[in-house]
């Protein structure tokens, strides 16, 4: 791989990490194969860093609008990841809600009503592991 290509990847995990978070970076590149690992190095080049890493938008209105788009797609594998990377750029579970209502307008109550039901999960999932004093509604 050229070296102008080695720091983008390098970038691109940077950024990929502190959006998704160790756990889950680390997890996927476990998981991957000879034939999947070109696919991780597309998505860590491709979306982390050339644009995630544009500074164009900040992480968080990246996150919103992601999570909208993924609402739309009804990608509903993804958004569970997507509302874990957004509580970790700053976007609130109020935030979170807001976002999946104005997008069922938008994308069909259909596709919001599957969104709730996965960010919900994922939201429960967080606050299990989350310390008592945190609490299940508060903001992160």
């Amino acid at each position: 791989m050229p070296e102008a290509e080695d720091d983008r990847i390098r970038k691109g995990m940077r950024v990929r990490r502190e959006v998704l978070g160790d756990e889950h970076v680390d997890r996927a590149i476990a998981q991957s194969t000879p034939f999947t690992t070109p696919f991780q190095e597309f998505i860590t080049g491709s979306a982390w860093a050339d644009v995630w890493g544009r500074p164009g938008l900040d992480r968080r209105t990246r996150s919103c609008i992601t999570l909208a788009i993924l609402t739309a797609l009804r990608a509903d594998a993804e958004i569970p990841m997507h509302v874990r990377a957004a509580l970790r750029n700053g976007v609130t579970r109020e935030e979170i809600s807001e976002i999946l209502l104005h997008t069922s307008i938008y994308a069909g109550v259909p596709a919001g009503n599957a969104a709730f039901v996965v960010a919900q999960q994922a939201l429960d999932e967080l606050a299990a592991s989350e310390p008592a004093s945190q609490g299940r509604g508060s903001p992160t």
